[in-house]
């Protein structure tokens, strides 16, 4: 069996996610309540930021084609 090393869980902030995905923050918020973008999470007392690993995957996944979350 391989050792498979977890890769430890960063945090980015919605100017990152924009950066990373193309979208505006609107489209982010809307297909999030739709299900169809991954939730951000609370961070702070007024901060919010999304795990890195998540928005990489849901990139992955457009880059290929399959849907993700709510979409069907």
């Amino acid at each position: 069996m391989m050792n498979e090393q977890k890769r430890p869980i960063r945090f980015i902030r919605l100017e990152e996610v924009k950066a990373r995905t193309g979208l505006c923050a609107m489209t982010i918020y809307r297909m999030e309540k739709d299900e169809a973008f991954p939730q951000r999470r609370k961070i702070g007392k007024h901060a919010v930021a999304w795990v890195e690993a998540e928005i990489d995957d849901w990139c992955e996944k457009r880059a290929s084609g399959e849907p993700w979350g709510g979409e069907q």
